[in-house]
């Protein structure tokens, strides 16, 4: 089934009032939604300019098609498209950074939204504090137009408060913990080394909500393409796939109280996310992280492939019997229900996420999404076999070869340090205490706590292979 817009909503396109950096699936699949839906419920002048901050791969798919994309849901038992049409334009930041700027400080532009990925914010994973040592954060304190999200949110604040303007509000749509306080932080340390004058007045009229996003959205594949083009009977460069289930909890705190309905297109408004937050990071982003490593290794291709092996199927309720204990859930939800409609998730089988794409960028991720929960389990003296498990499988995928020597292609910031401490460790413990000191990851107190049950994880892991691994776990 197909939904379209109507041709006069085409013409009688919103004034922007989002800027969004860092535009790719995840948001249009689920950020553009929230915002059409809010529209469409109570109005408002909330279009969408978005900002490449990379390369101009989406904004030349979307712009011979007027913006416009389909957004396809991926249901068990079929799809149903549905035409989007929020977005007013899309910059690349590398190609007129200038022109980002502008846009950020124009003053019909109350909210910039953000999806860069956990390593966007150019931050220590471990501490949460700015990486004045990125070679992104030296550009930018040392020019005006800069490159990382970090810089353009200073660098635009810093105009609007010259132009006498108040500040929009920053809202991260990224997995991290307290992710609007990180950012706030973030920038405040970035502006601080800038001007401290524009430093105090962010942190008393801005504003940097926090938010919790969830939606599996898979990568586009040329088939998906074409899959579009037979379902809607027209060209598609650039849809987005995405699973059916959507959840979007935002502290309402808002720069003058300016923001879309998203409560209306079904967002949960609330005083204090932290309880979704953490529920979600550990027992969806944590759990999807482990199978991507583990489930990976194994030869599986998705994570549906991976909960479809019944060994992989007993280790997932494991970890959450791990992950649990330290989630306090949000009123009204049920733990155990809420690990049972995950499974289902996951378990869709028109959903391909590639147990690669989700092992991206590990180094960025674990941290909120493992060893947080590790760190707690610890200190309550609990044991996590399972947990413990997962981190060394990562420490063997990001070596850069498989259990059958088959070479990985790792994506992550710091792959050729992986790589090389990976390659002059000659034994599973040599491995773990190599990767235990990158600081970047591992906190100094923590990584000496995890050195024992850890090297003992993976001394099984490389002698069994992660299968009876598996197995020897869960019985």
């Amino acid at each position: 089934m197909e939904i379209s817009v109507t041709t006069e909503a085409r013409l009688s396109r919103p004034a922007t009032g989002i800027v969004h950096l860092g535009l790719g699936a995840f948001f249009r699949a689920f950020g553009c939604v929230y915002v059409a839906d809010a529209m469409a419920a109570s109005g408002g002048d909330w279009g969408i300019v978005g900002v490449s901050l990379r390369s101009p791969g989406t904004r030349d798919a979307l712009r011979g098609q007027g913006w416009a994309y389909t957004s396809v849901t991926l249901g068990p038992n079929g799809e149903e498209t549905r035409s989007i049409d929020v977005l007013n334009g899309v910059l690349v930041a590398p190609e007129d950074p200038s022109a980002v700027l502008a846009a950020m400080a124009e003053p019909g532009v109350r909210i910039v939204t953000l999806t860069v990925t956990e390593k966007g914010y150019c931050h220590n994973p471990a501490s949460g504090d700015l990486n004045t040592e990125h070679p992104d954060i030296i550009h930018d304190l040392a020019h005006e137009l800069p490159v990382s999200a970090p810089g353009f949110l200073v660098r635009a604040l810093q105009m609007r408060r010259s132009a006498g303007l108040a500040p929009f509000t920053v809202l991260t749509c990224d997995n991290l913990p307290e992710n609007g306080k990180l950012v706030r932080g973030v920038v405040l340390e970035l502006a601080g080394l800038i001007d401290s004058e524009l430093a105090t007045w962010i942190d008393r009229e801005g504003r940097f909500p926090s938010t919790m996003v969830d939606r599996i959205t898979p990568a586009t594949t040329q088939a998906d393409i074409a899959r579009v083009a037979e379902l809607t009977g027209r060209p598609d460069a650039a849809p987005v796939m995405h699973e059916p289930f959507a959840q979007w909890a935002v502290e309402d705190d808002f720069v003058d109280d300016a923001r879309p309905d998203l409560a209306a297109a079904g967002a949960e408004m609330v005083a204090d996310v932290t309880a979704h937050e953490h529920m979600k990071l550990r027992m969806l982003n944590g759990t999807h992280s482990a199978l991507a490593y583990i489930g990976y290794l194994a030869g599986h291709e998705t994570i549906a492939d991976t909960v479809a092996d019944p060994v992989f199927a007993a280790y997932v309720r494991m970890l959450w019997s791990e992950i649990t204990p330290t989630v306090t859930a949000p009123p009204g939800v049920s733990l155990s229900a809420y690990a049972d409609a995950l499974f289902e998730r996951f378990a869709n089988p028109s959903i391909r996420h590639r147990t690669w794409q989700i092992a991206m960028d590990g180094s960025q991720k674990l941290p909120q999404r493992i060893l947080g929960t590790l760190r707690e389990n610890l200190d309550a003296g609990r044991d996590s076999p399972a947990l413990f498990l997962a981190v060394a499988a990562w420490m063997r995928y990001v070596g850069g070869a498989d259990e059958t020597g088959n070479l990985i292609d790792v994506r992550d910031p710091l792959a050729d340090r992986f790589r090389a401490v990976s390659e002059g460790a000659e034994t599973p413990a040599e491995r773990v205490e190599a990767l235990l000191a990158t600081r970047d990851v591992f906190s100094a107190d923590l990584a000496n706590r995890l050195r024992a049950p850890l090297t003992k994880a993976a001394e099984h892991l490389w002698s069994v292979g992660v299968r009876t691994a598996i197995r020897d776990l869960t019985g």
